[in-house]
């Protein structure tokens, strides 16, 4: 099976608490004098403590146009995504030569070469790594790119694969844009990198040798939604990239994913209350809540998820890459625990893994 033998996370230097964030959001997204009412309930109400920042926050103002915002995505983003993956590598105990697959995940931000090709030559990677740039899978993105290097594992068991995510969410913020979505984005969504090092079956066990081993991955499961186009994603203008996010996702969620999500561990033998780590996808309280009610969890099963929200944002799709690297370094779970990796996006579609310790 796949194991996952290394994922680190990188935040820009930039943090604020919550409430600093609020006002100087509004400045950005509403009219001089428009009333704030809906701003501050959102921000109060987001579950979120702590944000950083790819800029300091003064900077946003000054950005002109849908290219200065893409240009400083590629310069904070190239350089913190060779962070992560350098920190990825070296708790694997693995040199960049030792890479055979990069999978770069991104929807905050476009750039040909890609950020995978850009970050292969500012790390040492062979000219002869295989590169594959992901735009379009938003949130899901995390835990769909460790399931798409699972299949490519078993195919080449004798690989190493890293997965990227570069996820720089306070750049899409719109100016001026008053819209619900616009104003829930800006009062979740926070920016970070993070890489995950995953080895084929036939050489996991040396990456784990003198090192805590990481999870295995057992199986994984992708669902679309038909006509859920419009619940999530981006409306694409000449000021870059205008948020989509509809209420009624956690109605999807009540009506559709429990039954998938009991589906896919039967086939495993398992049940939701086999599961005893659940790496969930912080996508906001309402979606935490309403997956702790549709599958019948403990109140503090998506602990860990309430936790990332709390300290980071939404990091759209290092999000579960950042809960599972505060796992590893809490020495937790224990082995022989299940576990299972969830997230959700643009499709509207979801993504299960599921895991062993």
């Amino acid at each position: 099976m796949t194991t996952v033998a290394g994922v680190h996370t990188v935040l820009p230097p930039h943090v604020y608490a919550q409430e600093d964030l609020t006002e100087a959001i509004g400045d950005l997204c509403l009219a001089p004098g428009a009333d704030r009412a809906l701003l501050r309930r959102l921000h109060r109400s987001s579950g979120v403590r702590t944000r950083h920042l790819a800029l300091p926050i003064e900077r946003y103002a000054g950005l002109a146009d849908f290219g200065e915002s893409n240009d400083a995505w590629l310069a904070a983003g190239t350089r913190m995504g060779a962070e992560a993956v350098a920190g990825a590598l070296r708790q694997a105990g693995l040199r960049p030569v030792d890479v055979d697959l990069l999978l770069c995940t991104s929807i905050t931000g476009v750039a040909a070469p890609s950020l995978d090709a850009r970050t292969a030559g500012r790390l040492g990677l062979r000219p002869d790594v295989k590169r594959l740039p992901v735009f379009g899978l938003g949130c899901a993105a995390g835990a769909a790119g460790l399931a798409r290097i699972h299949d490519y594992l078993r195919g080449h068991p004798e690989d190493t694969a890293v997965l990227l995510s570069v996820e720089l969410c306070s750049l899409t913020l719109q100016r001026r844009d008053d819209s619900a979505a616009n104003l829930v984005a800006g009062a979740l969504f926070g920016d970070g990198a993070a890489a995950l090092v995953a080895r084929g079956a036939a050489c996991a066990g040396s990456a784990a040798q003198g090192r805590r081993a990481g999870p295995a991955v057992v199986a994984a499961r992708s669902h679309l939604y038909p006509g859920t186009e419009r619940l999530l994603g981006w409306d694409v203008g000449a000021a870059g990239f205008r948020v989509v996010i509809d209420a009624g996702i956690p109605d999807l969620v009540r009506g559709h994913l429990g039954a998938g999500v009991r589906a896919f561990l039967a086939e495993q033998g398992l049940a939701p209350a086999d599961i005893g780590t659940w790496v969930c996808h912080p996508g906001g309280p309402k979606v935490l809540a309403t997956l702790t009610e549709t599958l019948g969890l403990p109140a503090d099963a998506l602990a860990a998820s309430w936790s990332s929200l709390a300290r980071v944002g939404n990091l759209s799709s290092a999000s579960v890459l950042h809960i599972l690297q505060g796992l590893r370094d809490a020495g937790r779970p224990e082995p022989g625990t299940w576990g299972l990796l969830m997230a959700m996006g643009p499709g509207f579609c979801s993504e299960l893994v599921l895991l062993r310790w």
